[in-house]
């Protein structure tokens, strides 16, 4: 992974402590919309991870295999991409 892994460790560990105050919040009978709004940033935070991941996957990776001459590398990548970009969009 090329990705800067602290930056994405953190990320990761600050969406753990929102997902066990989520589950603590539900334990307590807390308002469902509160209990929605913290499911929402905690969404926030995984989809920013999950950027992180993908920008440094095209700066390097993709841009590795579209500088290498094997056309098939080329093709494993986009095709990748497209897999990756069609998950995203649902």
């Amino acid at each position: 992974m090329r990705a800067d892994r602290k930056k994405i460790e953190q990320l990761l560990k600050t969406a753990r402590g929102q997902i066990e105050g989520i589950l603590k919040m539900i334990e307590d009978d807390r308002y469902c919309v509160d209990i929605s709004n913290q499911i929402m940033a905690t969404e926030a935070i995984l989809n920013k991870a999950n950027k992180e991941v993908i920008s440094a996957h095209i700066k390097g990776c993709v841009l590795s295999a579209a500088n290498n001459e094997d056309q098939f590398e080329k093709e494993k990548k986009i095709d990748e991409m497209i897999s990756l970009i069609d998950k995203l969009a649902k």
